[in-house]
């Protein structure tokens, strides 16, 4: 059942989250250079996290409450990834020279939005499964 539209809502999380931010950049310090996840270690560790949950999710697609409840958890961690960027944003903005926002600061939002679309789709298969349950 790899063939369902959550798999591929996930794959594209891993994606988002295990490949994009070594990337793309997530701000620009004072002197100009780019900021990318592998600068950081708790970013990295973070998204790396996120993206083997979300592969990780994929493959527990017979136990689809275990697998809307790590959906959860992976939004939960991209909520405090998103936290982190806010805060670091806001310290941003008290030095001399601006420094630029990248869009790596958005991949948490995007990665939220597929899981919720995820989720979506796998409360349809269960609400299908407990409706054939019901027939029998």
């Amino acid at each position: 059942m790899l063939q369902r539209i959550q798999s591929i809502y996930l794959f594209l999380v891993v994606i988002i989250n295990g490949v994009l931010p070594f990337w793309v950049y997530l701000w620009t310090d004072n002197n100009g250079e780019a900021v990318y996840a592998e600068s950081d270690i708790l970013y990295s560790v973070l998204f790396a996290i996120s993206a083997v949950m979300a592969f990780v999710t994929i493959f527990m697609y017979k136990k689809r409450k275990n697998q809307f409840v790590l959906n959860r958890l992976n939004m939960i961690l991209n909520l405090f990834l998103l936290g982190f960027f806010v805060y670091r944003s806001l310290i941003l903005s008290g030095e001399m020279n601006v420094s630029e926002k990248g869009i790596g600061m958005l991949l948490p939002i995007i990665s939220i939005v597929f899981l919720v679309l995820a989720n979506r789709a796998i409360k349809k298969d269960e609400d299908l499964v407990k409706s054939v349950d019901r027939l029998r």
